[in-house]
């Protein structure tokens, strides 16, 4: 097929975990991680290409740290290189236009309602929230505005000079619970062990630098930009941060990560994992045949076709349950521990339910 909507992922099911401890003091934010405020915090493992790591390496690193509180999520980005530049300073515009940051926020896992945040070195935002991914048919609400947000931007170098001594460029960025948690029952900050599913990604252009300037490098044929580089946390396997999915684990914890309350990826999760993928496939018939099906083999056949890794053309033996109408289908399997229903609709969500 030419035009597949919804690719299987060219990576399998490895999603990164963090465990992100407790605040020791209050921050003031000055986009400096060179603090005591941010001392006990670990970093990320390096940002790779959005695909994953079997692409070339990013030219530039870039890691994150985090920390949290009953009030607020704490994230310090670092990000390396020379190329700082930026010229977006209207807030809600498309930052990625410019060299950015980005964090993302499924904090139940079920991939639908989410947060998108963007920021570039003028410490320029744009907040958005996703009801659906745009491929489950979503529109992002670009009116919305993550209430008691706080960002700030240190530079080591010159912004938009070419000529200057530059190493990169730093952000701190402190997020309420009560603004990403109006979807959730309760609309509560998260408890020690429990775990939001979060990812970070950082565009960069290629660029030349000319007259004392950077321009983004064209195609000599159309004349339009290259294409942006995009390096991320937890790669999705393609082009496409919108693929929750495959995001990280995120686990708050009160210092007591190692064994203690916070705990490595539910088994739930990776039931969701085997779901997704006949998702995929029902998504691929779809697109050859005009319609869902309920035959599990016809399914695994055309996902084992369009899978770029074996792993991903095959679902482990659970009990499926596969149900259609001319335009949904619900796919389930029981819980790790018998007593749910681990669920994905037509919609894009995934749940765990009372059986």
């Amino acid at each position: 097929m030419d035009n597949i909507r919804i690719p299987v992922p060219a990576v399998d099911f490895h999603p990164p975990v963090y465990y992100c401890r407790r605040a020791g003091t209050a921050l003031q934010p000055d986009g400096n991680l060179d603090k005591d405020f941010w001392a006990d915090a670990p970093f990320t493992d390096e940002f790779i290409d959005i695909q994953g790591a079997h692409m070339p390496a990013p030219r530039f690193g870039t890691r994150v740290k985090m920390l949290w509180d009953d009030e607020n999520l704490y994230i310090g980005a670092q990000l390396y290189g020379d190329e700082i530049w930026g010229n977006v300073t209207g807030r809600d515009e498309v930052i990625f236009q410019d060299n950015d940051f980005e964090i993302f926020i499924d904090p139940d896992s079920d991939t639908q309602q989410y947060y998108e945040f963007e920021m570039n070195v003028l410490n320029t935002v744009w907040d958005l929230f996703l009801p659906a991914a745009y491929r489950d048919g979503g529109n992002a609400v670009n009116s919305y505005d993550i209430h008691g947000l706080r960002t700030a931007v240190a530079v080591k170098g010159s912004i938009n000079r070419p000529d200057g001594e530059n190493t990169g460029w730093s952000a701190e960025v402190v997020i309420p619970f009560r603004a990403i948690t109006e979807c959730l029952p309760g609309k509560r900050a998260p408890k020690a062990g429990e775990y939001y599913r979060m990812n970070f990604s950082r565009v960069q252009w290629t660029v030349d630098k000319e007259d004392g300037c950077y321009r983004k490098r064209t195609d000599p044929v159309t004349g339009n930009p290259l294409p942006e580089d995009n390096w991320v946390w937890a790669p999705t396997g393609v082009i496409n941060i919108h693929y929750p999915e495959l995001w990280g684990f995120v686990f708050f914890t009160d210092g007591q990560e190692e064994g203690g309350r916070a705990g490595s990826i539910p088994e739930d999760e990776r039931r969701k994992w085997e779901l997704r993928k006949l998702y995929y496939a029902q998504q691929l018939y779809r697109d050859e045949n005009g319609h869902y099906t309920d035959d599990f083999t016809a399914l695994t056949e055309i996902l084992h076709r369009h899978a770029a890794l074996p792993e991903n053309g095959r679902v482990l033996p659970l009990a499926y349950k596969i149900s259609v109408t001319p335009h949904t289908f619900e796919l389930s399997c029981p819980s790790a521990d018998g007593k749910h229903i681990v669920v994905l609709y037509s919609s894009g969500k995934a749940e765990v339910i009372t059986a």
